[in-house]
């Protein structure tokens, strides 16, 4: 894999991990504040969603040049 197709996989996976990781820990406050929506989370977290993100993507990533080097599964066509 070239570092072009390396870094759009990257990309890709982030995105996809962080949509996952998004619900994780949401409370919704007990006393709604004036002028906020009454579905946002107290504490949302988001570094440390962002850092799980990237480690998770990052494992992911590896995983999938793994298996690219590999050839254990032929991205090249038959």
């Amino acid at each position: 894999m070239g570092w072009f197709t390396g870094i759009a996989v990257y990309v890709v996976l982030w995105w996809i991990v962080l949509f996952a990781v998004l619900p994780w820990g949401v409370h919704v406050p007990d006393e709604i504040q004036p002028g906020h929506a009454p579905s946002a989370p107290a504490r949302p977290r988001l570094l440390l969603k962002a850092v799980i993100t990237s480690l998770a993507a990052g494992l992911l990533w590896l995983f999938v040049e793994w298996l690219a080097t590999t050839d254990l599964i032929s991205f090249r066509g038959p």
